[in-house]
C-alpha cells in the first residue's frame, strides 16, 4: 500500500492521540487538513549505488521506523527508502523522511532527502530539523 505523506502523518498523530485517550478519528481529519513543513535537500554521497543504499537505509532506520522501501525502476538506477522519525517538542510530531537513492556517477550516487511534518499553531519547523539532522548524520557516517 503506497500512503502519500499526509497519510502517513494523519494516521501518526491519530495514534499518538489515541494512546493518551484522545479521539485518533478527528485528529486524523485535523491532520488532513494542517499544513506541512516540508524541506528538500540534495546530496552526493562518494559511494557505489548499492553502498549508497546501504548507508542511506542504515542511517534512516536509525532515524526512525521504516515505513517503505521500492526501486524506481527494473534497472535498478534508483531506490526511495521512507521512515517515520520523531520530531518536534520532546519528539512528539512525527516526520516522514524520505530519500531518493540514484546512481551518480562511477564512485559516486546521488541522494534527494525529504522531510515533512504538519504544523501547528506553534510552528515547530520540524521537517527542515529532521532534513538537516539527517544530512548531518549521513555525511558523518562515512
Amino acid at each position: 500500500m503506497d500512503r502519500n505523506e499526509d497519510q502517513i502523518l494523519a494516521d501518526e498523530l491519530a495514534g499518538l492521540a489515541s494512546m493518551g485517550g484522545g479521539s485518533g478519528r478527528l485528529v486524523r481529519f485535523v491532520a488532513m487538513l494542517m499544513k506541512k513543513n516540508v524541506h528538500e535537500m540534495d546530496l552526493v554521497i562518494p559511494l557505489p549505488f548499492d553502498d549508497a543504499v546501504e548507508r542511506v537505509s542504515r542511517v534512516l532506520n536509525q532515524a526512525g521506523r521504516a515505513v517503505e522501501t521500492r526501486q524506481a525502476a527494473p534497472g535498478r538506477d534508483g531506490e526511495t527508502i521512507r521512515v517515520v522519525a520523531s520530531g518536534g517538542a520532546g519528539g512528539m510530531n512525527p516526520v516522514v523522511v524520505t530519500a531518493l537513492v540514484s546512481k551518480g556517477g562511477e564512485n559516486s550516487s546521488k541522494v534527494r532527502l525529504r522531510a515533512a511534518a504538519k504544523e501547528g499553531l506553534i510552528k515547530q519547523r520540524a521537517g527542515e530539523k529532521a532534513a538537516t539532522r539527517i544530512a548531518a548524520l549521513l555525511h558523518k557516517a562515512r
